[in-house]
């Protein structure tokens, strides 16, 4: 009786298998790096572009953007008729808008009929200005590379003066952010940082069940960077 020949993978086959599947894990691995790195150079050069317009705007008018109390006869796209007019104008007092409301809802009756929306007027100024791509009338806040929105206000946590505020930033994100950036203490120093949750805008201190978790990779976070 003639026996079958058994067939099967020699050592050798095995081995180059292996090898290919490193080479494809090793790929995707690095695929992964590096739409990560990707997303963190455009938060911090959205946030220094940011910074550069508002402070460019301050320059150019002697106002900030949001806060400017001549928006609406200074830009045309305001002042024509049936334009906007003065209600794109802001208070005037040396602050964007009291820091409660970064995160609201954008509708045309928030963002130009009361002056304390002046966090929703920034962008538009900034766009009437030429200082950001988009039209006069639009402001609409931009979204940051993990989905959330781009804000600004005047005190955020325990930060003094103007922040930019990047929602909805994942927790191994905010580490490195942090680490790169600062001192690695989500309560402390130029960035602070508060968990997102279904009732929190942004405003207001770390809560004490908040405090000292330091960042927790299955949250998400408002982050704000001092200007």
């Amino acid at each position: 009786m003639q026996l079958k020949k058994q067939t099967g993978f020699t050592l050798v086959e095995i081995a180059i298998v292996l090898v290919i599947v490193g080479l494809l894990i090793g790929g995707v691995l690095k695929g992964q790096e590096m739409i990560t790195n990707a997303k963190l150079k455009r938060i911090e050069s959205d946030n220094a572009g940011i910074a550069a317009a508002m402070f460019s705007y301050q320059d150019r008018y002697l106002q900030l953007p949001g806060d400017d109390s001549g928006a609406g006869t200074r830009f045309s796209v305001y002042s024509d008729a049936g334009g906007i007019g003065v209600e794109a104008n802001g208070g005037g007092d040396g602050t964007i808008g009291d820091g409660t409301d970064w995160n609201a809802d954008v509708t045309a009756a928030s963002t130009w009929t009361d002056t304390n929306e002046e966090t929703l007027k920034f962008f538009a100024h900034l766009r009437a200005a030429g200082l950001v791509p988009g039209g006069g009338e639009d402001g609409t806040r931009p979204t940051n590379a993990y989905g959330g929105q781009i804000g600004i206000q005047d005190g955020a946590l325990q930060i003094a003066g103007h922040v930019t505020i990047f929602g909805s930033i994942e927790g191994p994100i905010a580490k490195i952010l942090e680490a790169r950036l600062d001192d690695n203490d989500p309560e402390s120093g130029r960035i602070q940082a508060d968990i997102l949750t279904a009732d929190m805008d942004g405003g207001g201190l770390l809560t004490s069940s908040q405090a000292g978790l330091g960042y927790l990779d299955n949250l998400r976070y408002n982050m704000a960077f001092r200007l």
